[in-house]
């Protein structure tokens, strides 16, 4: 009965209603929205960081541990740790390439057939390097899609032979596939050094330098695990197992994850912050409304009061209006800004996501704005005098 009696009363005052309506579902859009603009960002963010290797690490010796060499032994027994899925040789040279007449600086690293999953190199011509690439020792490479536009102004120059110094020399090369520029872990974990990468059999470049042992090792790390901790029980392991204490170290992306997420939500926080303060205004709004409402209705108070109507019964229904009319403001606020998430994140191709914790909180937010501002109103009307109410 006091739920009929206050959408009634919300009727009886349409503009005035509608009005206050759109300032409360306003306010809870722009909460909403934001939210949802925070929960995909951070996971397209996560999703493009795990793209570039972000649960890639590369093992290397520190400075005090110049002396430590890396051996075919121990990729071996780091692919057995626990927490890592792969393990690969990595050598890696300063280099230059020519092709045609352009001469580039570039990187050359010598990598094998699991590089596509370690450091996510990701192939956009050709191939990259495989199995028999290694074993042969074969003179072939994978070069950056920088480098080939540089020189031939395309991306596709498969079969090309390019010429790289390494060891003092230049040597051919034949081209068998070009990489994605700027999404490798590599080039994130190197990134403002050399931006442009090329890639060859670790066996060649070994062959080419006179090493048998390799530069770093690169890990593939468990993506449900990996983090801060597990890295550092990693460089813990490895230490051990070349009998050292700090000659190895371990640089990996997941303290920079975990600062980029702590970022966004910060920032996330703070302008729904920002959009929250619209729904304290909403909530003055809606008190400006109820008070208005008790000027017109005093007569209709003093009547209830004088048939009976308790200060209770009467702070009580204008109370349940103020609360109605920011619940109704906040599910159509709610609504639009769900469907605008939906949309954008279509639109955009994004997986659909809904900031439901913050719609929740949206809703209840709103609903408390409204009781807390309806209370002086409820309250006002609830001591009218009936004699002099009825006099008005």
């Amino acid at each position: 009965m006091g739920l009929g009696r206050a959408l009634k009363n919300i009727r009886r005052g349409k503009g005035r209603s509608a009005l206050t309506l759109c300032g409360v579902a306003v306010g809870v859009f722009a909460v909403v929205v934001i939210s949802g603009i925070g929960v995909v960002g951070t996971q397209q963010v996560t999703s493009a960081m795990v793209t570039m290797g972000i649960n890639s690490a590369l093992v290397e010796a520190s400075e005090s541990g110049g002396d430590i060499v890396l051996t075919d032994e121990d990729v071996a027994a780091f692919s057995r740790l626990d927490g890592v899925n792969k393990a690969m040789p990595l050598m890696a040279s300063p280099s230059e390439s020519k092709l045609l007449e352009t001469s580039l600086v570039c990187y050359a690293w010598g990598v094998d057939q699991d590089a596509k999953d370690i450091i996510s190199i990701e192939a956009i011509h050709g191939r990259l390097i495989n199995e028999g690439d290694v074993e042969a020792h074969a003179m072939t490479c994978v070069i950056d899609e920088v480098l080939a536009r540089n020189s031939y102004g395309r991306s596709n120059i498969v079969g090309k032979k390019i010429r790289l110094l390494l060891a003092g020399g230049y040597y051919d090369f034949e081209i068998a596939g070009v990489a994605k520029s700027g999404m490798t872990g590599l080039q994130n974990m190197m990134s403002g050094i050399i931006p442009d990468f090329v890639y060859i059999p670790y066996t060649t470049m070994q062959d080419i330098s006179g090493k048998t042992n390799f530069d770093k090792i690169a890990l593939l790390l468990d993506g449900d695990n990996a983090d801060e901790s597990l890295t550092d029980d990693l460089t813990s392991e490895v230490n051990q197992l070349k009998n050292t204490e700090n000659g190895l170290i371990i640089t990996n992306f997941q303290s920079q994850k975990g600062q980029l997420n702590n970022i966004l939500s910060t920032v996330t926080m703070v302008l729904s912050l920002i959009a929250g303060i619209s729904l304290v205004v909403s909530g003055i709004t809606v008190m400006t409304t109820m008070l208005v409402s008790v000027g017109e209705r005093t007569r209709e108070i003093g009547i209830k009061k004088s048939i009976g109507a308790e200060n209770k019964d009467i702070m009580l229904e204008f109370l349940l209006e103020s609360v109605l009319l920011t619940a109704m403001g906040s599910l159509i606020g709610i609504a639009l800004g769900t469907l605008v998430c939906a949309v954008g994140c279509v639109v955009l191709e994004m997986p659909v996501l809904i900031p439901f914790k913050s719609v929740l909180l949206s809703f209840f937010f709103s609903a408390a704005m409204g009781a807390l501002f309806g209370v002086y109103p409820a309250m006002k009307a609830a001591r009218l005098n009936p004699i002099e109410a009825l006099r008005n």
